[in-house]
């Protein structure tokens, strides 16, 4: 039998979509939370980046198994067993979904995570000073058009990548969810994206995410409801 114990940050987008795949998996972990800016993080041992998530695999024998970030990670989860968890069977749809995992890494990450992110949430548990107006603004109206491309793309499919909840899906969610948690996205503007983020946040996997609470600072005050 073997144990799972996941290393993380929990408004890490990347940990995040960790805990949500695994979720899916229907695989029991225990969690260790890092935080990774501070000297004496277990993940400098286990991660040559020193960056989460970690998840760490044992079985009876004393053989552990140590993946590190998300790619890795969810990768494993998804070529552990032979039925596919949350890449579609669709070749095409399989494709869509890794451009889709892409935009998030590198373009939603660098656009409105490395901006908003870092003002609200990287600056005060580094105690780097107050928000920088002008960064906020460059990085809502980032987040705006980023938003209005997943609304178009869900006006004409039941999911981001197409008819089924993929790993896109479990990756926007993630990335959107920390957003959400600091009130960042105007729900009201996009109707298609609001209703798939409802079916998204209902799915049991997500409750756990919705009991988190970044120190100091309360949560908006619809993140953690279901019929928002």
């Amino acid at each position: 039998m073997s144990s799972f114990v996941l290393y993380h940050f929990a408004f890490d987008p990347g940990s995040r979509a960790v805990r949500l795949a695994l979720g899916e998996a229907r695989i029991e972990f225990s969690e260790t939370p890092v935080r990774p800016w501070e000297d004496d993080c277990p993940l400098a041992t286990l991660n040559p980046s020193g960056m989460p998530p970690v998840l760490r695999i044992g079985d009876d024998n004393g053989r552990a198994l140590t993946l590190c970030e998300p790619a890795a990670i969810l990768g494993w989860l998804e070529e552990r067993t032979a039925e596919p968890l949350l890449l579609p069977t669709d070749v095409a749809e399989r494709a869509e979904v890794r451009r889709l995992l892409a935009w998030f890494d590198r373009r939603f990450t660098d656009e409105v995570n490395a901006v908003l992110l870092h003002e609200r949430m990287e600056k005060p548990l580094l105690r780097l000073g107050p928000p920088e107006a002008r960064a906020l603004r460059a990085g809502r109206e980032a987040l705006r058009s980023h938003l209005a491309m997943l609304e178009a793309l869900l006006t004409q499919r039941d999911a981001l990548a197409g008819r089924r909840i993929s790993l896109a899906d479990i990756v926007a969610a993630a990335h959107l969810s920390v957003l959400d948690y600091f009130g960042e996205i105007s729900w009201v503007s996009y109707p298609g994206l609001k209703t798939w983020y409802m079916k998204l946040k209902s799915r049991p996997c997500f409750r756990p995410l919705l009991a988190d609470r970044f120190p100091g600072v309360a949560a908006s005050a619809w993140y953690a409801d279901l019929d928002f």
